[in-house]
């Protein structure tokens, strides 16, 4: 563990008496860190602002407030500048077989349908616009800028990109979670919880369920039920038209996360499997989405 983040840890006025740490596993972002004194557990998040990501802990913090007073996150216990520390919650992560699990279907889509329609109800100060198609032109320019070893495939990407936000319109404007990976959901035995909210704003629904179905890769019939479970009526051919267009845009953006990480990450990762991995899902689904 990085002396400096346990002597930071160690130097919070919240605890009571001692303190045991240890390292979560999973993040790509932010360093987490379980935090057990005599009378509690908490997580310690670790992160700065990370411009090239959009990500500001501003957002994040008031986020994390507003998904808490909705019910839908544990509550926040302390903040600093580039810390974070939040109630623990006994609980297990959900992996892509869990999300993919019919009998949790339901659950999901209500936790998500909470965050879109229960957060901004709950939101104060300033709120942040996720809107994809703006994150990925601002990837491409700072990877060309940066010299990437992926900028011959940049103005290809920008152009797919345009056409997939021609095709994903008209859009709804509701409040968006815009990282709803398997790991982001967690399951006490009797609810499930939505953590992580470092890319949280305003977007539209459809961009979280194409990035819930990419990133836990549904098939059609659980995309198809996921739509009409969410908007509680059968999916036509213009909703499954955009909705393909939001999937195609998600797997687009993770990829070109994953490219910006690549150069801007000290987080122990391979981005570039990840980078690779990512580029050739979305090349299919964007292979779908022209064909059909």
């Amino acid at each position: 563990m990085d002396k400096a983040a346990e002597d930071r840890i160690h130097s919070l006025p919240i605890w009571d008496g001692g303190i045991e740490i240890t390292p979560l596993s999973g993040g790509i972002t932010n360093r987490n860190y379980l935090i057990c004194d005599r009378t509690r557990r908490a997580v310690v998040r670790l992160g700065e602002d990370i411009p090239v990501h959009h990500i500001s802990r501003a957002n994040e913090l008031a986020a994390s407030r507003a998904a808490h007073a909705a019910g839908l996150s544990p509550a926040v216990l302390h903040q600093a500048p580039g810390l974070l520390v939040l109630d623990f919650i006994e609980a297990k992560t959900l992996s892509p077989e869990d999300v993919r699990n019919p009998a949790n279907l339901a659950r999901i889509v209500a936790l998500v349908r909470d965050c879109h329609r229960e957060m901004p109800k709950h939101f104060r100060g300033p709120a942040a616009i996720f809107w994809v198609f703006h994150v990925v032109r601002d990837y491409a320019a700072n990877l060309a800028g940066a010299g990437s070893r992926h900028a011959p495939l940049l103005a290809s990407l920008v152009d797919k990109a345009a056409v997939l936000e021609k095709a994903a319109g008209p859009f709804d404007m509701l409040y968006g979670h815009n990282d709803l990976l398997a790991g982001n959901f967690l399951d006490d035995g009797k609810r499930l919880w939505l953590i992580d909210w470092d890319y949280a704003g305003f977007n539209t629904p459809l961009f979280d369920l194409g990035g819930l179905a990419s990133n836990n890769e549904f098939s059609c019939a659980q995309e198809q039920a996921l739509l009409e479970a969410y908007f509680d009526r059968p999916a036509d051919g213009g909703l499954r038209r955009r909705y393909e267009a939001m999937k195609c845009a998600s797997l687009l953006r993770e990829t070109m996360w994953s490219m910006i990480s690549e150069i801007h990450s000290t987080i122990d990762f391979d981005y570039a499997a990840y980078t690779a991995e990512n580029l050739a899902r979305f090349e299919r689904a964007y292979a779908a989405f022209q064909q059909a």
